[in-house]
């Protein structure tokens, strides 16, 4: 019988891994808990409009990397590929607006994408989300941004950089676009297939190629920031003012322009040099353009996004451990209760113990602690049971110390 594997794209997560997906996830939710956001989970998937409507059609994301099907009763359904657009579709039809003038949302969630697998790169994701819905103040912006890079520090991720940009309002980004169209216009030729096309749906998008020769052709392409007005250039040095405050080193970027099309104003991103030509590992900017695409009400917001499978092939294996405290030791069948009696009551008071089910020799007990780490053994024999006694030994030493029952977890805390 041919053997069922995992489909292209995605991948199971254990041993290891496992440990460095929870130790991401328990660190996220004590920072974004400590700075007063609660916790979202939607749906795994939605009505396609929303996404449509939300990242907009003629992105690469709706018009290629869906996983959109249609359901029994024949409604069209996507799996959702980013967190952004649940979360505003929540905060719309739960009409949260009307009950709080700020809302503040964390999310830890899959998502879906078609695309070519790579490294840190699935069709099946895990992303870190923050969205702060109601505030259109720039202390917001540096806020969330600072709030990001604190998480990458938190998790022990190096070489970090932060890169911001303003992408100004509706009005002007019209109007640079007309420019930029314009210097693109004769230089189309040489551009990439990609930014061809990207040429005729979202210019901006060409001034973020990685591409050398897209480069090399916008080097003296006009600059969005040299374009804001009065108010929009007031907000963003209002921002940089605050990543000041806040101790966060950053760098402008003028060509950063983020790839879905409901961001204006501030935009950012956080990069490593750990992982080469993609190395973003957090991104995100203010959004006021997307809750009136999608339920026609004008709310400022702001939020970032991160990728946990890039952030788990940056952790460093020491940080994450499953080591068990004791191991315990049981020869004979007669004393397989009294061990799980020692075992559960050292797990009730807060203590990691492995047991085994089978018996085995002592030996093999003992080279079982040693490979799972333990720190300590608990021996137990006959004589333990009989006298509701046990030995004790530390993995690195020879002696036993043979404790009473009673005794036991004051020894071992």
């Amino acid at each position: 019988m041919k053997l069922i594997k995992a489909m292209r794209g995605t991948r199971d997560i254990y041993d290891v891994e496992s440990l460095k997906f929870n130790f991401i996830e328990d660190a996220a939710k004590e920072l974004l808990e400590n700075y007063g956001y609660g916790r979202i989970i939607t749906p795994t998937f939605e009505s396609t409009d929303l996404f449509k409507r939300g990242i907009g059609e003629g992105t690469d994301i709706v018009d290629k990397e869906m996983y959109t099907f249609s359901d029994r009763g024949d409604r069209s359904i996507t799996l959702r590929p980013e967190g952004t657009a649940p979360v505003v579709r929540s905060y719309l039809e739960n009409k949260t607006y009307a009950k709080e003038d700020l809302t503040k949302y964390y999310y830890i969630n899959n998502m879906f994408r078609y695309e070519r697998p790579q490294a840190g790169r699935y069709r099946e994701f895990y992303q870190i989300g923050v969205e702060i819905l109601g505030n259109g103040s720039p202390m917001a912006d540096a806020e969330v941004i600072s709030m990001g890079y604190r998480l990458m520090e938190k998790l022990g991720i190096e070489d970090l950089k932060v890169n911001i940009n303003s992408v100004g309002g509706n009005e002007t980004r019209a109007k640079y676009r007309e420019l930029l169209v314009n210097y693109l216009t004769p230089k189309k030729d040489g551009l990439c297939t990609d930014c061809q096309n990207r040429y005729e749906t979202n210019p901006l998008r060409v001034l973020d190629c990685k591409n050398k020769g897209c480069q090399e052709l916008t080097v003296d392409a006009p600059m969005l920031p040299d374009n804001l007005n009065a108010k929009e250039k007031n907000h963003y040095e209002t921002v940089k003012k605050y990543l000041d405050m806040f101790g966060v080193e950053y760098v402008e970027n003028p060509r950063l322009v983020r790839g879905l099309d409901y961001y204006s104003s501030t935009v950012f991103e956080v990069t490593t040099e750990k992982l080469g030509s993609q190395g973003t590992v957090l991104g995100g900017g203010r959004y006021d353009n997307l809750i009136k695409q999608i339920g026609d009400k004008e709310v400022s917001a702001v939020g970032f996004g991160s990728g946990v499978d890039r952030l788990m092939m940056l952790l460093a294996e020491d940080k994450v451990s499953n080591t068990p405290d004791v191991y315990v030791s049981w020869l004979g069948e007669e004393n397989i209760d009294y061990a799980f009696l020692v075992a559960n009551t050292l797990r009730d008071n807060g203590v990691k113990v492995y047991i085994e089910y089978a018996p085995k020799s002592a030996n093999a007990h003992r080279k079982k602690a040693f490979k799972l780490g333990a720190k300590r053994e608990i021996l137990i024999d006959s004589k333990s049971k009989a006298n509701k006694t046990l030995g004790l030994k530390e993995l690195s030493s020879r002696d036993v110390e043979v404790v009473n029952f009673d005794e036991l977890l004051g020894k071992i805390k």
